[in-house]
């Protein structure tokens, strides 16, 4: 069973993306703190990507 918080953040960034909208950025930002405390190494690294995609919005 993997991260369910991993997996969340994943969705919200994807979502902020798409919407680009400050509430969704918003929320995708708050998902990854929350990610990141759970996270392994690797997910970390993804999670990391994920926030320098969300940087670009």
């Amino acid at each position: 069973m993997g991260n369910p918080l991993f997996q969340q953040a994943k969705e919200a960034v994807a979502k902020a993306k798409e919407e680009k909208t400050e509430r969704a950025i918003a929320v995708a930002k708050n998902a990854l703190s929350s990610a990141f405390a759970n996270a392994n190494d690797a997910e970390r690294r993804q999670l990391h990507d994920l926030q320098d995609e969300l940087d670009t919005l």
